[in-house]
């Protein structure tokens, strides 16, 4: 007997999944990291992530979504508090989720804490920062 209870499978959210088979998936999400970021760059998260899935741009880190676990450890080291849950990105960030994903795949991993750049405590505060993005 099979208990319908159960999962038989785990699916980042918007995969594409088998219908009709009765299984049941557990829909992992994935963190985000935010504008709140760019230019701070602070790397205390990177420090807690069981994973390795930040990744290291010029003036800024993302999450990795396909390696993300979901397991929020990230969230509280953040001194800018620029990382939030899939689901908890705030509206006027929400292109970021979209923007973690792409960059991730185009930047490199980071897996040690670094020093934050000189000026990150002036930036951390600052609004509006996404044209000041460097993608390379």
């Amino acid at each position: 007997m099979v208990r319908e209870d159960l999962y038989y499978g785990v699916a980042r959210r918007g995969s594409q999944v088998p219908t009709g088979t009765g299984a049941k998936l557990l829909i992992l999400m994935t963190y985000v990291v935010t504008e709140a970021c760019i230019k701070c760059k602070y790397t205390d998260c990177v420090d807690v992530c069981p994973v390795d899935c930040f990744r290291e741009g010029p003036n800024m880190l993302v999450i990795d979504p396909d390696e993300c676990i979901d397991c929020t450890l990230c969230v509280p080291e953040c001194p800018v508090e620029a990382i939030f849950a899939e689901d908890d990105v705030p509206d006027a960030q929400k292109e970021f989720t979209a923007l973690n994903a792409e960059l991730a795949k185009l930047w490199k991993p980071i897996i040690e804490r670094k020093p934050a750049p000189a000026d990150a405590d002036e930036w951390a505060k600052a609004k509006d920062k996404k044209r000041l993005l460097e993608r390379e």
